[in-house]
């Protein structure tokens, strides 16, 4: 049996789980997320306790099982607290603005680059405009948008400059030798 899969979900008090056919709504004070999983599952809710259970053996349902149960989860932890993603821009004059629901960088280009944010997303640039935080209650979602982001500049092997994750470490390669 799956080790992720057959952990159950507590539910917080603040929550709440609606399971009708295979769509499962989960909703707290952030917001409402749904979700339809597959019929090879059953998802059931007792006494504040939400379960995954898989019909049969098979190496597809395996996977559907930890699967779900993940997805499920991250869902009533979206709803209750939220996930929040840190993005740090290194270099000389590159910086971001946070102008309503997009954001507007300075990466290096002739151009400055906007990028518009999707809904359920936010973002935030603190006082010096290097460091961006994003918040939302979709983990898939918010992890997309970063990629999405420090693809517009990713991290240069050489100085190291770009947009990169918040504690993310770059292994920096050696310039030239020069002779000897």
């Amino acid at each position: 049996m799956s080790r992720i899969g057959k952990k159950p979900i507590q539910i917080p008090d603040n929550v709440k789980v609606n399971i009708k056919d295979r769509t499962v709504k989960v909703s707290g004070p952030k917001g409402e997320l749904s979700w339809i999983h597959p019929d090879r599952l059953k998802v059931s809710m007792n006494e504040g306790i939400l379960a995954v259970e898989r019909s049969s053996d098979l190496k597809t349902d395996r996977a559907l099982h930890g699967l779900a149960r993940s997805l499920l989860s991250n869902m009533v932890t979206g709803v209750s607290q939220g996930y929040q993603r840190v993005l740090d821009i290194v270099g000389v004059g590159y910086r971001a603005q946070a102008p309503g629901d997009r954001l507007v960088f300075t990466l290096g280009y002739s151009h400055a680059i906007e990028f518009i944010l999707p809904e359920g997303v936010k973002a935030s640039v603190d006082g010096k405009q290097v460091q961006i935080t994003l918040t939302s209650m979709d983990k898939q979602q918010i992890g997309q948008v970063a990629a999405s982001l420090k693809a517009l500049r990713f991290p240069d092997a050489y100085k190291g400059k770009g947009i990169r994750y918040a504690g993310e470490r770059i292994k920096l390669k050696v310039g030239k030798a020069g002779k000897k």
